[in-house]
C-alpha cells in the first residue's frame, strides 16, 4: 500500500524542502513534530472537516426561499466533495471502498435509531430514504475516510494486534448491540471489557515527520472518539440533527455518546483492517518519503 497518492506525494516532496531545514532536535524539533503532526491530521480530515465547515455555514447563511432544501444541499455537496478527491487524487480508489461500506453500515443504523427515537432530523428534504436524509450516511463516510486515511498518512503499524476472527466477531456484537438494547439488556459494559481484553497488548506505531511514535491503541480510540464526539456537539448545534432532548434548544451531548463513538472505533479498524490488514512495525515501506 502506497503512503500517498501522486497529488499528495507532489504535496509532501514540496513541504520536505521546507520542513528539512527547521530544528531537528530540542524543544523547536519537538514543535515542528507537534506542527507536522496537525497537519497531517487536519489532511487526513479533509473530507469531514469540509463537510462540518459546509454544515456550520448553512446554518448560519441558508437562504429562506432556496429552490433546494439545506438537507439535499448537504447531500449534493457530500457527493461533490467524495467525487472530487477521487478526480483530483486526493483519495485512493480503496479508500473509497472502506467509505462506501462506511455509508452503508452507517445508513442502516440510522434508518433504525431514527425510527427508534433516538435521534431526529428536524428538517424536511427530498433525497432520502426510510425517513433519513441522505446526507446521513456521509457522516459515517467522513470517519471511514478519516480511518482510511490516516493509516496510509501517518504509515500506522500495529504490534500484537489481534487475531482477525476475534476482532470480526466482536465488531460483529458491537453493531448488534447498537440495534439489540432497544429490546434486550444492553451488553456495553461487556463489550468495553471485551475490547480491552482483546486490545490492551495493542501498540499503535506512527511515523509523523523524522520519528516514528507510539501509543496503545486503545488510547488511540478513546482520543478519536473524543474529537468525533466534539464534531457531534457541532453538528447538534447546527440542527443537522438533534437528540429528543435538544428540541427545545442546544444542550451538550450526552458523555454516553462518548462511548458509542468509542465502541464505533472498533467497528471502524476492523473495516479498514479488512481492506487494508494491519503491518507490523518492522516491515518494509512501500514509500520511503513521510
Amino acid at each position: 500500500m502506497k503512503r500517498f497518492t501522486s497529488a499528495e506525494a507532489a504535496i509532501d516532496a514540496a513541504a520536505h524542502r521546507v520542513l528539512a531545514r527547521l530544528p531537528q532536535s530540542g524543544i523547536c524539533g519537538g514543535l515542528v513534530e507537534f506542527l507536522v503532526f496537525g497537519i497531517k491530521q487536519a489532511w487526513a480530515c479533509l473530507f469531514g472537516g469540509v463537510m462540518l465547515a459546509i454544515i456550520m455555514l448553512t446554518r448560519f447563511h441558508w437562504p429562506e426561499h432556496s429552490p433546494i432544501t439545506r438537507y439535499d444541499f448537504l447531500f449534493l455537496s457530500a457527493l461533490i466533495i467524495q467525487l472530487s478527491m477521487l478526480v483530483f487524487k486526493l483519495e485512493t480508489w480503496s479508500e473509497a471502498k472502506v467509505i462506501l461500506i462506511f455509508h452503508i453500515v452507517g445508513t442502516i443504523m440510522e434508518i433504525f435509531k431514527t425510527h427508534a427515537g433516538s435521534w431526529i432530523y428536524p428538517e424536511a428534504n427530498f433525497f432520502r430514504i426510510g425517513g433519513v436524509p441522505l446526507f446521513s450516511g456521509f457522516m459515517y463516510a467522513a470517519v471511514g475516510s478519516y480511518m482510511a486515511r490516516i493509516n496510509r498518512i501517518f504509515d500506522i503499524r500495529l504490534e500484537r494486534y489481534p487475531s482477525s476472527a476475534l476482532t470480526l466477531v466482536l465488531a460483529i456484537a458491537i453493531y448488534a448491540n447498537f440495534f439489540a438494547h432497544h429490546f434486550l439488556p444492553d451488553i456495553r459494559i461487556v463489550l468495553f471489557a471485551a475490547t480491552a481484553v482483546l486490545f490492551w497488548r495493542t501498540t499503535m506505531y506512527y511515523r509523523v515527520f523524522r520519528f516514528r511514535h507510539k501509543m496503545p491503541l486503545l488510547v488511540a480510540f478513546f482520543l478519536v472518539a473524543l474529537f468525533i464526539w466534539a464534531a457531534e456537539n457541532i453538528g447538534t448545534w447546527s440542527r443537522a440533527w438533534i437528540y429528543p432532548s435538544q428540541a427545545d434548544g442546544w444542550a451538550l451531548v450526552s458523555f454516553a455518546k462518548l462511548g458509542s463513538w468509542y465502541l464505533l472505533m472498533i467497528i471502524s479498524v476492523v473495516l479498514v483492517t479488512w481492506v487494508h490488514p494491519p503491518r507490523g512495525k518492522d516491515e518494509p515501506d512501500d514509500q520511503a518519503n513521510s
